[in-house]
């Protein structure tokens, strides 16, 4: 059996539907709701229901649709439905609305049944609307109330004069096509009037001014490529900066990659192109010389480039080096710092990296091996009581780290743990102890990426409450 979301569709209702009938039976307060969003589209409505309530008797009167009144049967609605473009059924007869939905859908003409997504099919949203601008929220209607909830959050955030700035924009477009035909520089013109005073000029009324602003913008136009190094975070899009955001949306082009999953790629600009460029243990998709030369070479031929990387660019993501090569090729580059694996994992852990009983440093360290299999590590500052050790990608040699740890003088009950995809609906975090980490590892089957803390901060470990989207 099909699901309510499987089997219905979300209807836009914001198209124009201009003389086209639209068919609705219930003369309530629910039916006055779809009436209400109907009107603005131009659409000849008529009503079928024996009584009215106020709002649409009014509606009725100033002759924005048309009453039918009269008990509401089956061959009434079936003479109606030729030529319907769609059908709304909000009376208080579910037997009544389910035997009507489906004479609608045997004539092949889309119905709603109101809170009744299983027997309809098509669902309508919740709107927002500031003239051309139209945010709709919809739950696939499992939940109507919760896209009401969203629907007064949005309302609460959409300015009063966005439809001024919509009609500015949408008057400006065809001169700016003629002027600028590359969509690509059309793009960065509108981004940088939006970003700058332009935008809230347009949004007051002010259009001689908007349109000298947008005009300052095109005299100066030189279309420039530029790469942004964005931190991404540990995992959780929660956890992903404003400032990542924007540019997330700006972005022509983006390399990502392993650590970059589905759930932040979902905020990248739905248009921009995506180059996995993933590097796991051995296995790079494409090397790091690869990468800086692919960032350069689409920099320079005018493209805002996206480098996205998991946790924060210049904690071992290499993003140092990055940087010397972009500036020795003369290509602009920002910097959005990220919430670190390091930062994330352990506050996701309930693991606090310093504690003033034990630890008044934290060091961070890479567990990446030499090409013959070994860890060159300053072990006599890493294997102290006072400070917490960060491993990052020390899986795989993790007894190794573990035995050198002792062997340099911390005890073999030295507390440790693992956090394993950290900060994401599947972290597992796995305590012990130097000896006993190792085989926990491999009992537990720990895949990377994780990350290994070691330090007394370990016992001071609390569960948290779950994180809320």
């Amino acid at each position: 059996m099909q699901s309510s979301s499987e089997k219905t569709s979300w209807f836009p209702v914001m198209l124009r539907l201009d003389e086209a009938r639209v068919l609705v039976i219930g003369g309530g307060n629910i039916a006055a709701n779809k009436v209400r969003l109907l009107v603005p589209t131009g659409a000849r409505i008529e009503l079928l229901s024996p009584t009215l309530c106020p709002e649409l008797q009014r509606l009725a009167d100033d002759g924005v649709l048309t009453h039918v009144p009269g008990l509401v049967s089956e061959e009434d609605v079936r003479a109606r439905l030729p030529g319907c473009r769609l059908v709304y059924i909000a009376t208080n007869d579910t037997a009544l609305n389910r035997t009507l939905s489906a004479l609608c859908q045997q004539q092949n003409v889309p119905v709603c049944a109101v809170d009744d997504p299983g027997n309809s099919s098509f669902i309508t949203p919740a709107l927002s609307t500031r003239g051309a601008v139209q945010v709709a929220v919809s739950t696939g209607g499992a939940a109507p109330v919760l896209a009401r909830r969203l629907r007064a959050k949005i309302e609460e955030m959409l300015p009063a004069g966005l439809h001024l700035l919509a009609d500015f924009m949408q008057n400006a477009r065809l001169p700016l096509r003629e002027r600028l035909p590359d969509p690509s520089d059309r793009r960065q013109i509108w981004e940088r009037f939006l970003d700058g005073a332009g935008g809230h000029l347009a949004m007051s009324g002010q259009t001689e001014a908007a349109s000298h602003e947008l005009n300052s913008l095109l005299d100066g136009h030189t279309r420039q490529g530029e790469v942004w190094l964005v931190g991404a975070g540990p995992g959780d899009p929660n956890l992903l900066t404003l400032a990542a955001l924007r540019l997330m949306q700006d972005a022509d082009t983006v390399l990502y990659d392993n650590l970059i999953g589905p759930d932040i790629l979902n905020y990248v600009r739905r248009d921009a192109e995506l180059i996995f460029v993933g590097k796991q243990r051995n296995r790079h998709t494409l090397p790091q010389e690869g990468i800086n030369a692919e960032l350069i070479r689409r920099a320079k031929a005018g493209e805002r480039v996206l480098r996205l990387k998991g946790g924060d660019p210049f904690i071992f993501g290499r993003g140092g080096e990055e940087i010397e090569t972009l500036t020795q090729a003369g290509v602009p580059f920002r910097i959005i710092p990220g919430i670190s694996a390091a930062n994330g994992c352990a506050a996701y852990a309930g693991i606090p990296l310093t504690h003033r009983d034990c630890a008044q440093a934290c060091l961070f360290i890479t567990g990446h091996a030499k090409t013959d299999g070994t860890l060159d590590l300053a072990w006599e500052t890493i294997a102290l009581r006072s400070q917490t050790v960060v491993i990052y990608m020390g899986l795989t040699m993790l007894p190794q780290l573990c035995a050198q740890l002792t062997t340099h003088g911390l005890p073999a009950d030295w507390p440790a743990a693992l956090v394993e995809r950290g900060t994401t609906p599947r972290q597992r975090v796995i305590t012990g102890t130097l000896t006993t980490l190792p085989e926990q590892a491999v009992t537990e089957k720990v895949t990377s990426p994780a990350l290994i803390i070691i330090g007394e901060v370990v016992r001071h470990r609390v569960c948290p409450t779950p994180t809320e989207p």
